[in-house]
């Protein structure tokens, strides 16, 4: 059944609104316009907005708008205006990073994601928060503020791509760009409740995006609906000559595959460390998404957990506090006064790893992925586990600033997040429902490497059979004053 179009253009799915603006059912500036008013009000509301260009937007518009009605050839997001993490570089445009230490910032290169997004069509109209040079799993920023959880601002959105996970779900954005390096896509959207899909190393060009981890970085788009996701990524895969880590394999076809179902699909249902200190009701939430995965036909098979995934989130946490210790060390050493005070103690940590142990870490990745995916792959086609392991958090219990106990808070936050990426594969996050707070309950698909379609095929049976990607946040706090 078609999408019925919302009398407020923001609140439609970016497949909506792409598909209304080609046929001239709404114009690309009246989109735009509906756009930029929910960033500046609802946007500024959960502290998401870093940057906000209305005058470029609405030129941009106006053009989209003559091309249309010309009759020629737009391309496949033509019109659609976007808002995307403050680490994609755009010349003319400063990329703080959600750091005192970059304010003020010009780059001179385009970043490769948004330099695909431009030749899509789409319009980039601001900037988004985010922790602290994208590290970070909460939201947490002394600098520009910490955004907050449009469902309830005493929540954390999950970082490090918090202003693209809540501007998405405060529907002040069709979709962002993030990155993830330990969970910093899939975290925004497990908090959030909005989709969130973590690549394959190589997948998404890594060019004039912010380095933080060069063995761990992806860049990934946070949406409403998996066929939005989907969208994005079809505009965002493939090589860049400009990234030498691009890989050179063929890109298929996301969208195709969105309604084949999961009928005698293998689905796997780890019975250790995915499942381990599952909070009672995020227990339930993942009970429910296994009865519609079963329901919708998928052949559902216990997969134990190779012994070595419990190492994955420290050696991770290693290789991210190492390497980003190395990019950062002229500034550790001349201004550590000026970085917010999380990252600053994993920055720091990072400068002490023994090159043996940084090493070994390395080695191991390709090791634990063989092992992995001989006792998980040969037997089945993905991986469903929870995303986040326990209700969203608060601000308050996840301020490791003024509560050293949230430590170990943060530790677990990224429990089902960092095996992926240590592994290099691809993982999907999906909004799961709610838990007693009122706050989004998540899972996670996980495939082999370079096989998002399959995610996407099963991440959309899993949708159709619930309504969460319809819910929406009650925004009236958001809103200002009558």
């Amino acid at each position: 059944m078609a999408e019925t179009f919302p009398s407020n253009p923001a609140d439609a799915t970016l497949t909506a609104v792409r598909d209304a603006v080609r046929s001239r059912r709404v114009s690309s500036l009246e989109v735009t316009e509906a756009i930029m008013e929910r960033l500046e009000t609802r946007g500024r509301a959960v502290n998401a907005i870093a940057g906000l260009y209305p005058d470029a937007g609405r030129a941009d518009a106006k053009a989209a708008d003559k091309v249309i009605a010309a009759g020629k050839t737009a391309g496949v997001l033509h019109g659609v205006p976007l808002a995307h993490k403050d680490m994609f570089y755009r010349p003319g445009r400063p990329s703080e990073c959600g750091s005192k230490l970059r304010q003020g910032y010009q780059p001179k290169v385009l970043s490769g994601a948004l330099k695909r997004l431009d030749q899509a069509g789409a319009i980039d109209v601001a900037r988004l928060n985010m922790n602290e040079f994208a590290y970070g799993v909460t939201g947490h920023n002394d600098w520009t503020g910490n955004v907050t959880n449009p469902w309830n601002p005493a929540h954390i959105t999950g970082g490090s791509s918090s202003g693209s996970g809540a501007s998405v779900a405060a529907r002040a954005n069709f979709a962002a760009l993030g990155s993830d390096t330990g969970g910093s896509i899939r975290l925004p959207a497990a908090c959030c409740g909005v989709t969130g899909m973590k690549v394959t190393m190589g997948r998404v060009s890594r060019f004039g995006a912010m380095p933080l981890s060069h063995s761990l970085d992806t860049v990934g788009p946070l949406t409403r609906t998996v066929a939005d996701n989907a969208l994005m990524l079809s505009v965002l895969a493939g090589h860049d000559p400009d990234d030498a880590s691009s890989a050179r394999i063929a890109v298929p076809d996301y969208l195709a595959g969105l309604e084949m179902g999961v009928a005698g699909l293998r689905v796997g249902l780890p019975v250790s460390y995915f499942r381990d200190s599952l909070s009672p009701e995020v227990e339930q939430r993942f009970e429910d998404a296994i009865a519609v995965f079963k329901a919708a036909g998928a052949v559902i098979v216990d997969i134990p957990m190779p012994a070595s995934i419990r190492f994955t989130n420290s050696l991770t946490s290693l290789i991210i506090a190492t390497e980003g210790a190395a990019l950062h060390q002229k500034w550790l050493q001349t201004r550590a006064n000026d970085y917010c005070r999380q990252t600053i103690g994993r920055l720091a940590g990072g400068l002490l790893t023994p090159a043996t142990r940084y090493l070994q870490a390395l080695d191991l990745r390709r090791t634990l992925l063989a092992e992995f995916a001989e006792l998980v792959f040969r037997r089945v086609d993905i991986l469903l586990t929870p995303m986040l392991p326990m209700p969203v958090p608060t601000i308050v219990a996840t301020d490791v600033g003024a509560r050293p106990e949230a430590a170990e808070v943060l530790a677990g936050i990224g429990h089902c997040s960092r095996p992926v990426n240590f592994l290099g594969l691809p993982g999907l996050s999906l909004p799961a429902g709610f838990t007693q707070s009122g706050l989004p309950a998540s899972i996670q698909l996980v495939g082999r490497p370079y096989d998002e379609a399959l995610l996407y095929q099963a991440g959309c049976a899993y949708e159709r059979e619930t309504d969460w990607p319809s819910r929406a946040p009650d925004m009236a706090w958001m809103e200002p004053a009558a």
